[in-house]
């Protein structure tokens, strides 16, 4: 069986080593659980754990060089330089990923405090991704050129339709090699729209600053923190006290993009160069945040809409009509760059499940996205966060 194993620290989406900076900063003695979700409901293969547990437990050796720490230093001036020193000696402890298979069912459970664990989901899900292909021989992709060709035609439409494109597709990517070859394809033919990718490594492969902030996580824990009413507020209120300004694009749709409007206030909507869109319908997001933009008295055309759900480029064409002229916009392309190799793309998460604040208790977390099967939490939890927020059901 080949081994997959991954080849830098930094084989990692951005936001996780921002939103860590920060967790260290403000809660460093938060604790918390992330767990596997099988959207797909794929079948996984005899012995899929062993191999997992193998790859896992490999990370162990990862650490951050040199040139990478340097990289980092030049190109994110906003992370402490105590932060990089703490990366530098960081090394990912496997006892805190607990992994089972029963027959088809694989279960993931990482657990630990939230500024060591939350580095494992994004590689997890890349490692469980490959290994998913790798372990059954009969799923053979597209060779080498193909790969190429496929993302250079897609590229040079998206050049011609003159829109911002980024590479998000890490966590569901087919492989590392497919991921590399992808990345640097884009970077060839992608002169006008290629902005660059969200995995550091590959970014510092291409001399290019990564992109990325923060993700549903940061305010999934500052409701069980804080409460459900104020945990947009806090969390950005939180993050401009790490960031001041820097690393500005807002993530909306954590308990829905019209309760997050409600507290994204002149000063936020002023100091965030913009939001990002990451479910349901982009035109109707489109509206409603130009409309909030104007009632604010801002202009529009100086902020930005980051777009980043499940886009391919009849999406992107569609939302970039609607949107030129009116607001800025960028499209973060994941799946449809780093997995579209002739096999059906893998529909997973990991999401954060619980939190145990400082001086408190264990803690289900609750997601309620635009889309209500993109949900996540108890039923009960979600029903009380519904509840608090007067989401109707």
């Amino acid at each position: 069986m080949t081994s997959v194993q991954l080849h830098s620290i930094l084989d990692n989406d951005f936001y996780k080593f921002t939103m860590q900076h920060a967790v260290i900063k403000l809660f460093p003695n938060v604790k918390v659980r992330y767990a596997f979700i099988n959207r797909g409901k794929h079948v996984f293969p005899a012995n899929f754990a062993v191999l997992l547990r193998e790859a896992v437990d490999a990370m162990v050796h990862l650490k951050l060089t040199v040139q990478e720490k340097k990289f980092l230093a030049d190109n994110c001036p906003y992370l402490d330089p105590t932060y990089l020193d703490f990366l530098q000696g960081y090394q990912y402890d496997p006892t805190e990923v607990k992994i089972e298979q029963h027959e088809g069912e694989l279960k993931v459970i990482i657990e630990g405090y939230w500024y060591r664990t939350i580095l494992w989901e994004v590689p997890l899900m890349a490692l469980i991704s490959e290994l998913f292909y790798v372990a059954q021989q009969d799923l053979v992709r597209v060779d080498d050129e193909e790969v190429k060709r496929i993302t250079k035609e897609k590229i040079e439409n998206y050049n011609a339709l003159g829109v911002v494109i980024l590479e998000f597709g890490t966590r569901r990517r087919h492989s590392y090699k497919v991921h590399r070859l992808v990345n640097e394809t884009l970077d060839t033919f992608g002169s006008t729209s290629f902005l660059g990718t969200s995995n550091v490594h590959l970014a510092m492969l291409q001399n290019r600053k990564p992109s990325g902030t923060h993700a549903h996580e940061w305010f999934m824990f500052h409701a069980a923190q804080y409460g459900f009413k104020v945990a947009n507020a806090i969390s950005l209120e939180n993050w401009t006290k790490v960031y001041q300004g820097d690393l500005g694009i807002a993530l909306t749709d954590t308990y829905t993009t019209d309760v997050f409007l409600e507290q994204f206030n002149k000063k936020y909507s002023k100091l965030f160069d913009g939001v990002r869109h990451d479910s349901g319908d982009p035109i109707e997001f489109a509206k409603k945040t130009i409309a909030h933009y104007e009632q604010m008295g801002i202009d529009p055309k100086s902020k930005i809409i980051v777009f980043s759900d499940s886009l391919n480029f009849e999406k992107v064409k569609v939302i970039a009509d609607f949107c030129r002229g009116k607001i800025k916009m960028s499209f973060g392309i994941g799946t449809n760059f780093s997995n579209d190799v002739g096999l059906r793309p893998m529909n997973m998460v990991i999401k954060l499940t619980d939190t145990k604040p400082e001086n408190s208790h264990w803690e289900g977390v609750v997601k309620l996205s635009d889309e209500k099967n993109k949900h996540t939490g108890t039923p009960k939890m979600i029903a009380l966060a519904q509840q608090v927020l007067g989401i109707e059901h």
